[in-house]
């Protein structure tokens, strides 16, 4: 099985401070991986480190065969790496519909003259564009907030939009950070299918981490268990779910169903 996202051996200090260690990650074309693990375990900072908040101390990360640490933000991105965020990173005074569009414009092509001067490009890319943000807004089930301001929608659908927004730049594998954080039971039951169906849609690798074991159970092939910035364990959901080291550093012994 080919690889599309590698981190090798990737260490990290904050001042003195080893936030992770020797972490090691492989993710092939379409794989669905989660990284579960305690409050305070490193797993944003794992996050952080491979789509360039940070740069790692040590360790190599690889994307398609190709470094990426040390890269920009906006690099990564571009090379295909999308994400949420754990805290929404939503503009505040901007519609749903103008966010979903906006994530295209690192995709166009047709430049300043043709901008100004509204181009048979132009016209002809912004129409795409246009469609294309519908079939997110559709897909992730907010198409009627469409001309709402992001920040006048519920809690649920506002994840929706960070979603729909980072899949707009058409990323080849999609990091979400707690992507069900503040939903209720029927919101995650929703997620779920979602995601499944942007999996299935979009042919995207996914990455993720969650809290609620039902999320991550119910779509995950591979799982990481983290603490203290190393991993513990990893697997098929099963074997993880009836690992006794994972439930007791995660669950303090209580069971994983």
């Amino acid at each position: 099985m080919s690889t599309l996202l590698k981190v090798d051996k990737m260490t990290h200090y904050f001042g003195g401070l080893r936030a992770v260690h020797n972490y090691n990650l492989d993710i092939a074309p379409r794989q669905i991986t989660g990284l579960i693990g305690p409050n305070g375990a490193g797993k944003t900072t794992i996050f952080n480190l491979i789509t360039g908040v940070y740069t790692p101390t040590e360790g190599e990360i690889s994307l398609e065969g190709k470094n990426i640490k040390g890269l920009e933000t906006n690099e990564i991105a571009a090379k295909g790496l999308g994400r949420t965020f754990q805290n929404l990173a939503l503009w505040r005074h901007m519609s749903v519909l103008d966010h979903i569009k906006m994530a295209h414009y690192s995709q166009l092509s047709y430049g300043l003259f043709g901008s100004f001067f509204n181009t048979r490009a132009c016209r002809r890319q912004e129409a795409q564009v246009e469609e294309n943000a519908f079939r997110l807004l559709e897909l992730f089930d907010i198409k009627q907030h469409a001309d709402q301001l992001v920040t006048n929608l519920p809690y649920g659908a506002q994840r929706r939009v960070e979603m729909a927004r980072a899949m707009a730049t058409k990323p080849k594998i999609l990091f979400l950070d707690e992507p069900t954080a503040g939903m209720t039971p029927d919101e995650l039951v929703r997620m779920i299918k979602i995601i499944q169906q942007v999996h299935q849609d979009f042919k995207v690798a996914i990455f993720l981490i969650e809290h609620r074991m039902k999320f991550v159970m119910d779509l995950c092939q591979h799982i990481q268990t983290l603490v203290f910035g190393e991993v513990i364990a990893e697997g098929p959901p099963e074997e993880i779910q009836n690992n006794p080291e994972v439930i007791e550093a995660y669950l303090g012994k209580e069971d994983l169903t």
